[in-house]
């Protein structure tokens, strides 16, 4: 399926947001996931599910001083 990640067209097989993350090769604990504009709270990545044409975005968290 197609869905957008951070504004750039993505094909993938995943079917949960875990499984997405998984494949992107990104840490689920250091990531905060909007979904069609709905914020996604990390207990509900292994069961949120992921739609054709769906937009994704993925906001890593920075450290710094």
């Amino acid at each position: 399926m197609t869905i957008k990640v951070n504004g750039e067209r993505y094909i993938t097989k995943a079917q949960t947001l875990s499984q997405l993350l998984e494949q992107l090769r990104i840490i689920p604990e250091r990531v905060a996931v909007e979904v069609n504009l709905r914020i996604v709270k990390k207990p509900e990545y292994d069961s949120f599910r992921i739609n054709e044409g769906d937009i994704v975005e993925i906001v890593n968290f920075v450290g710094g001083g």
